[in-house]
């Protein structure tokens, strides 16, 4: 069926490919096509022809001999539109409409590709659908969370000639999440990496997605063998600070291999260049500029534990319906479905945290059916003691009921989909938001809920308060986001970062005895203290810093031998699911 119409392409994941970033990455690919041959290229999800396109006549005008130009896709409507616009070329095209997924399945030859070039439909495991997934990751022995990527990946590998090119547009998705373990995993075992670019948040598709390029060849040796990974990446910044130089556009600021401040238009961005740090595939792929391995080498030498080892990093609660359990006007109701008042509780979302400590008073509050001195959910009987709360919900039946995974799992339809733990919401946490631009570990003791956008910490997890505060000291310092973007480097757009479970666990401590760390406990006892005034924090602030850095980089005399059960790489924490 065609999927033509926005909608539609939408829901297929088909973002067809603009015609500058198209002839961008025909160009970085051009670059390692091997001369001297009658090329054949492949783009296996050729939409209208884009990609086919630019590469054939970026080649061709460097004087390589483009003998066949073969393209597959499920939208019969974009083939015919490639085939109109492939006609005016001077050479051999084959256009089919044909699943690229079955191809190794049908029987049907192809094979024999000097380049493969290709954007794959985006089309998560959500929009998959569950058996689609499963016969993926088992066709192509994949784990966790599938999408066409990974598939692409795995088939393409046996299309290419040996000394064959592979030319990757995709989500940057795969550079850092775990459910991009499986491209990364293939690109490492099955491919020779030339180059990676983060393209950011740098708006050149009309969808949301934030674009990665990949160039490799065929086989996974490199000559020479101690060759670095080319790694690009380009954000768009609002720091202040004149750019550097003005550009058209944030790719032919890259063909000019510009790097720093540029700016576009009325947007300011920074390109960093380095090599590619991927020593785990299981690692997120994050740019190193050669010193970066001897610092976190250093900070391996100073870890005494990382979060993940001393503390179980929870996401907050998830309805799946807030716009009926969550609300700032619960006071306007009528009183007849007004809940009762010891049912709404104080709700932290991402607009509550700031470094150190929350927002003492949230707005918004939560309707939360459960009784808060069980250590497990436990729903109260609304019927019974609660009549108004169970007038209001009843007022939302219909929607709530729609949530059939609810009832499904054997809950009431009224319940929280993901409620928590209700007895710990009483005692001391750490709160910080799912998304920010700089770090937003803050403490939390007013015994308010956490929501789905946020994470937390249960400070009765911890060794100690004092942990609590140096886990903050350390997150919200200058060495945190270092760490962060070294390590774990999940931007968004406009320099935000996500601090999800996968990234929080890795972030190291120094170890609690040394002088400095001591002393670092102190100053960030006194910065969530809600009677210390915002002024003071600025003084305290630059200190806090420096202590940090003393605790990891000071004399190697002051560093502890990690336990021998703790031998366990800052870089190399066991892999989870990924949290929605």
């Amino acid at each position: 069926m065609p999927a033509s119409t926005q909608s539609e392409r939408k829901r297929h994941g088909q973002h067809y490919t603009p015609s500058d970033l198209a002839q961008f990455l025909a160009k970085r690919a051009a670059a390692y096509v091997p001369a001297g041959k009658k090329l054949r290229i492949l783009d296996p999800a050729c939409g209208d022809g884009e990609l086919l396109l630019s590469a054939a006549n970026i080649l061709m005008q460097r004087g390589y001999d483009v003998a066949e130009l073969v393209g597959l896709d499920l939208d019969e409507e974009a083939v015919n539109r490639a085939r109109t616009r492939l006609a005016e070329l001077d050479a051999s095209t084959s256009l089919t409409v044909r699943d690229f997924v079955r191809v190794l399945d049908e029987g049907a030859p192809l094979g024999g590709f000097d380049l493969v070039i290709t954007n794959p439909p985006y089309v998560r495991t959500q929009l998959l659908g569950a058996d689609v997934s499963r016969e993926l990751a088992a066709r192509f022995h994949l784990k966790g969370r599938i999408d066409l990527t990974h598939a692409f990946v795995a088939i393409i590998k046996s299309l290419l000639l040996s000394d064959g090119v592979f030319a990757l547009l995709c989500s940057n998705r795969f550079l850092s999440t775990r459910a991009g373990v499986n491209t990364r995993q293939m690109l490492s075992n099955d491919y020779c990496v030339h180059e990676v670019y983060d393209l950011g948040d740098t708006k050149l598709f009309e969808a949301a997605v934030l674009p990665a390029i990949v160039i490799a060849g065929k086989g996974n040796r490199r000559v020479p063998a101690d060759s670095a990974i080319k790694f690009t990446r380009i954000y768009e910044t609002l720091e202040a600070g004149a750019p550097s130089r003005g550009y058209a556009s944030v790719l032919s600021a890259l063909e000019n291999k510009e790097d720093g401040r540029i700016s576009v238009g009325r947007k300011t961005f920074t390109i960093e260049s380095g090599v590619l740090v991927n020593g785990n595939p299981r690692d997120p792929w994050q740019l190193g500029q050669g010193r970066d391995a001897q610092w976190i080498s250093d900070v391996l030498a100073g870890c005494w534990k990382t979060y993940g080892e001393i503390a179980k990093i929870r996401v907050g609660i998830k309805t799946t319906a807030d716009s009926v359990f969550i609300r700032d006007d619960w006071d306007a109701l009528p009183e007849y479905i007004h809940p009762e008042t010891e049912l709404l509780l104080p709700l932290i979302t991402h607009y509550d945290t700031r470094p150190w400590r929350v927002n003492t008073t949230p707005a918004t509050k939560v309707l939360y059916p459960y009784d808060l001195t069980a250590p497990r959910r436990r729903l109260l009987s609304l019927a019974d003691g609660y009549p108004r709360a169970m007038e209001y919900l009843k007022s939302h039946e219909e929607r709530l009921r729609a949530r059939r995974y609810v009832t499904e799992g054997g809950r009431e339809w009224y319940e929280i989909w993901v409620p928590q733990r209700p007895s710990m919401w009483a005692g001391p946490k750490i709160v910080f938001p799912d998304i920010s631009e700089r770090p937003q570990f803050s403490i939390d003791k007013s015994g308010a809920v956490v929501n789905g956008d946020c994470y937390w910490i249960s400070c009765a997890d911890l060794p100690s308060m004092d942990i609590a505060y140096l886990m903050l000291a350390v997150a919200n310092s200058s060495f945190g986001v270092r760490f962060y973007d070294t390590v774990c480097g999940n931007k968004l757009y406009s320099g935000k970062r996500r601090w999800i479970t996968q990234y929080v666990e890795k972030l190291p401590l120094p170890d609690p005895a040394d002088d400095a760390t001591r002393r670092a406990i102190e100053l960030a006892r006194k910065l969530c203290d809600s009677a210390i005034a915002i002024e003071m924090s600025h003084d305290i602030l630059p200190e806090l810093d420096a202590l940090i850095t003393e605790a990891f980089f000071g004399s190697q005399k002051k560093k502890v031998a990690r336990q021998p059960d703790l031998q366990l790489s800052i870089l190399d924490v066991a892999l989870e699911p990924l949290e929605l």
